[in-house]
C-alpha cells in the first residue's frame, strides 16, 4: 500500500509528468493506494475541482485514524517545530497517518522532509519536487 499527499493527487489530476504522478498511476492501476483523511479534506474543500473527479477520489479506501493519533501528530509536529523547521498543521497529520500505518508517502513537498528526519516517515518518489 501507498498513500499520496495533495501535491501529487493535483500534480497527477492536471496531467503534470513527474515520477511521483507516474507512481501514483501504477499504484491507482494495481489498487495500491490509500486515501489519507486529511488529504482527502484538502482536496474535497478545491472550488474547482470537477465532480468526477471528486467521485474518483472518494472511491479510494480511506484509512482509519488509530487510537491516540491526534496526541502522536502533535507531538510530530513539536520535534519538527523545535528543530526550527517548518511544520504546517496538515502536513504533520498527513505524516502521522502514513507513520502510523507504516505506509509510504508519494509527495512533492519538501517541507516532509523534516518529518521524515524528526519520525521515520517513509518517502516514496517525488519528494524532492517543489511545491507546484
Amino acid at each position: 500500500m501507498i498513500a499520496a499527499d495533495t501535491s501529487t493527487w493535483i500534480a497527477f489530476f492536471d496531467g503534470s509528468r513527474g515520477e511521483d504522478a507516474q507512481l501514483l498511476d501504477r499504484a491507482l492501476e494495481d489498487r495500491q493506494v490509500v486515501m489519507l483523511p486529511v488529504v482527502l479534506t484538502e482536496l474535497l474543500s478545491d472550488p474547482k475541482l470537477p465532480s468526477d473527479v471528486a467521485e474518483t477520489i472518494s472511491e479510494v479506501p480511506l484509512i482509519e485514524l488509530a487510537p491516540g493519533y491526534w496526541q502522536r501528530a502533535g507531538a510530530l509536529r513539536e520535534k519538527v517545530l523545535v528543530k526550527r523547521r517548518k511544520a504546517r498543521l496538515g502536513d504533520a497529520l498527513i505524516a502521522q497517518s502514513c507513520i502510523d500505518q507504516r505506509i509510504p508517502l508519494i509527495t512533492r513537498d519538501r517541507d516532509f522532509h523534516a518529518f521524515a528526519a524528526a519520525a521515520n516517515l517513509d518517502l516514496a518518489l517525488g519528494a524532492g519536487i517543489d511545491r507546484p
